[in-house]
C-alpha cells in the first residue's frame, strides 16, 4: 500500500524506547511537572468551585496531573509506579507544545508564551493550544463526571480566553451541552477503567476512540488559526492532526516511556519558511524522516479521500494484525542507527 512506507516512519519513532535508558521517571516528566497543581487545593476556590485557568501552562498542566493521580490506582494491575497509565500520552504533549514554542501567540501581537515575555501563558491564538485545550478540558472534565475525581461535577469550573470565548466549553454541563458525543466517548473510558475485567487493549480501543474523535471533530473549528503560521507549520499541524487518526487504528500504548521517547522524533521546534524534510539541517535524520513521512501521509489521505484510512482499518481490525505491525516496527527499530536518534 502507498501509506505504508511514511506510515513506518512516522511509527519507527514511537519504539526507540527499546533503545533508551533512563534514571528515573522523573526524568520523562513534562517540563514544569514538579511546579504544577498535583490536588485541588492546588487551585483557587470562589464559591465553592474550583476555578483553573487553562490558559496558564502550569495550571493546564495540573489538570493532567491531577487525572494521572486520580486514575492511577486502575492501571496498578498492569505495572507499578503509574507508568502504564495511558493518559500519559495527553501531558507529554502538552509538554513538548511547551518546549517547542508552540502555544506562544503565532501572529506576534502579545509576548504570551514567549520566553522574553509572560512564557507560562497560553495564547488563544495558537492552533495547538486551542485543539489542545479539547484534550485537556474533555477528558478532566469527564473524569469529574464519572465520579473518579471525587468531586462532584458542579464543583470545578474552567476559565475562559480573553476572546473567542464562545468555540469553548467551561464546565461539565456546557461541554455536555455543546459536545454531547466526545464527552460521552470519554465518560466510556472512564466507565472501563473502573471495571476490574477491563484488558489493557479494552482500555486503548475506548482512549483512542475518544482521543482520535475529539481532533476528528474540532480540528475545522481552530483552521483560522493556522493563518498565523508558516506554511510548513501549518502543514505540519494538519499532517498530525491527520496522523492521529492512523495511529489511534494501531492503538499505540501511550504510557509513560512510549510517549517520551516517540517524542523525540517530532520536530524540535516552530517550522519556518524554507523548512523542507528531510533536510532541515538543525534536525536529526530520524526527524527529518518522521517529518517527511507525516506530511506525506497527509498527501495520501488528501488524495484518497481517506481510502487509505479506511483500508488500513480493515487490515488492522485484528489485536494479530495489530500487534504484528508493532512487532515488525520494533524489529526495524532494532536494526536502527542508534546513532540517528540525536541528542535528547
Amino acid at each position: 500500500m502507498a501509506f505504508l512506507p511514511p506510515w513506518a516512519c512516522i511509527l519507527v519513532g514511537c519504539f526507540s524506547v527499546a533503545l533508551a535508558e533512563v534514571s528515573s521517571l522523573s526524568d520523562l516528566y513534562p517540563p514544569l511537572w514538579m511546579d504544577s497543581p498535583g490536588q485541588f487545593s492546588g487551585y483557587r476556590v470562589e464559591n465553592g468551585k474550583y476555578i483553573i485557568d487553562p490558559w496558564v501552562y502550569p495550571e493546564r498542566l495540573g489538570m493532567y496531573k491531577i487525572l494521572l493521580s486520580q486514575t492511577a490506582r486502575y492501571f496498578e494491575k498492569f505495572a507499578p509506579g503509574n507508568e502504564q497509565n495511558l493518559l500519559w500520552g495527553l501531558p507529554l504533549q502538552h509538554g513538548w507544545q511547551y518546549s517547542t514554542g508552540r502555544l506562544a501567540d503565532p501572529s506576534q501581537r502579545t509576548d504570551c508564551g514567549y520566553e522574553s515575555g509572560n512564557h507560562l501563558c497560553i495564547s488563544v491564538d495558537s492552533w495547538w493550544a486551542d485543539m489542545n485545550y479539547f484534550l485537556s478540558a474533555l477528558p478532566f472534565l469527564a473524569a469529574v463526571d464519572s465520579g473518579i475525581m471525587g468531586i462532584s461535577p458542579d464543583q470545578v469550573m474552567l476559565l475562559p480566553p480573553p476572546k473567542i470565548q464562545t468555540r469553548f466549553c467551561l464546565t461539565v454541563a456546557t461541554c455536555q451541552s455543546s459536545f454531547p458525543v466526545l464527552m460521552r466517548k470519554w465518560n466510556a473510558f472512564y466507565q472501563h477503567l473502573k471495571l476490574p475485567s477491563s484488558s489493557f487493549e479494552d482500555l486503548l480501543k475506548y482512549l483512542w476512540d475518544a482521543h482520535a474523535s475529539t481532533l476528528e471533530d474540532l480540528h475545522k473549528t481552530f483552521d483560522d488559526r493556522l493563518e498565523y503560521y508558516s506554511q510548513p507549520e501549518a502543514y505540519f499541524g494538519k499532517s498530525w492532526s491527520c496522523a492521529v487518526g492512523y495511529i489511534a487504528v494501531v492503538r499505540l500504548p501511550t504510557n509513560l516511556t512510549l510517549t517520551h521517547d516517540f517524542q523525540k522524533s517530532l520536530p524540535p521546534r516552530m517550522l519556518v519558511n524554507g523548512d523542507r524534510a528531510p533536510v532541515i539541517s538543525d534536525f536529526t535524520e530520524l526527524q527529518n524522516a518522521v517529518l517527511f513521512g507525516l506530511n506525506l501521509l497527509h498527501e495520501v489521505d488528501n488524495s484518497t479521500g481517506s481510502l487509505s484510512l479506511a483500508i488500513w482499518k480493515i487490515l488492522m481490525r485484528t489485536q494479530a494484525a495489530r500487534k504484528l505491525v508493532l512487532e515488525f516496527l520494533k524489529v526495524i527499530l532494532e536494526n536502527y542507527n542508534p546513532t540517528l536518534f540525536g541528542n535528547d
